[in-house]
């Protein structure tokens, strides 16, 4: 065996700060001091090390010192303490307006996973996987999320199996409130896949199958191309999270802690500015 040193490339009022939340959740369980393997400093250490370079937890808790079942536990606890901090929807909303932002764009990512098994009937009578996305041709998980018009990611939904549309999910997620907050000023961009969403989601227009865009009216062209234009810059939210935390890249813990893993990571990269 050869030890060698390495550096977490995280800023460390990150690591402070994760460090902090759990220290106050172990006084909130009542943890008699020092009756842990590691101390919050280094079990937040761990922790965003598996959200930041996507390392197995067997690696992670033999560099900790600590068994397998330990490095498991730390991370779950981790990921809650800090899925408890991610901001609400309607809360996001009221900041928003509060700030004057001219829209939010909404969108949704696919959290890639190995293979889950689970099978449903789709609208058309065929069986098909549950977590298997035709879209991206991939296992994983459908999750929703909000940014500002620069692209700063302001919330997450839960996760839906990978087979879920992203207006489905959105129906389920957020639709009811983003109505209300158009109607109170604050308008939602969208792609295509959200066409029929409803007043106050503004999505390109879909050409006709078959057909070419170039048969569209030049107003209808002209409304295409600037609402791309300015949604453009909000769709890189999900390549923010997934390269920064590149657990998002792909999750293999149990599909039902992925939305407090993406919330996780929400949080985190709101702290890193």
């Amino acid at each position: 065996m050869v030890t060698y040193s390495a550096m977490l490339d995280v800023p460390r009022h990150v690591v402070e700060f994760l460090a902090r939340l759990l220290a106050a959740h172990r006084r909130r369980i009542g943890t008699p001091q020092g009756s842990r393997a590691l101390g919050p400093f280094r079990q937040a250490v761990l922790v965003l090390r598996w959200f930041r370079e996507h390392g197995c937890v067997h690696c992670l808790a033999r560099d900790a010192g600590i068994s397998q079942a330990t490095g498991y536990r730390y991370l779950h606890e981790g990921i809650d303490v800090l899925a408890d901090q991610a901001p609400g929807l309607h809360r996001v909303l009221k900041e928003c307006r509060a700030k004057g932002l001219g829209h939010v764009v909404l969108d949704g990512m696919l959290v890639e996973t190995d293979r889950v098994t689970g099978t449903h009937v789709n609208s058309q009578g065929k069986q098909v996987d549950t977590w298997y996305s035709g879209k991206h041709r991939s296992f994983g998980a459908n999750v929703q999320f909000l940014s500002a018009p620069d692209g700063t990611p302001l919330w997450v939904s839960d996760a839906e199996p990978g087979s879920t549309t992203d207006i489905t999910a959105a129906r389920e997620h957020c639709l009811p409130a983003l109505y209300k907050a158009a109607a109170d000023g604050l308008p939602t961009l969208a792609d295509s896949g959200y066409q029929g969403a409803g007043i106050g989601i503004h999505h390109p227009h879909k050409k006709p199958k078959g057909s070419s865009h170039l048969h569209f009216h030049a107003d209808t062209q002209t409304h295409n191309a600037l609402l791309r234009g300015v949604r453009a810059l909000g769709e890189r939210t999900a390549a923010e999270l997934k390269e920064r935390w590149r657990a998002l890249k792909r999750v293999t813990l149990s599909p039902s802690r992925f939305g407090d893993i993406t919330r996780s990571a929400l949080v985190l990269n709101g702290q890193w500015k």
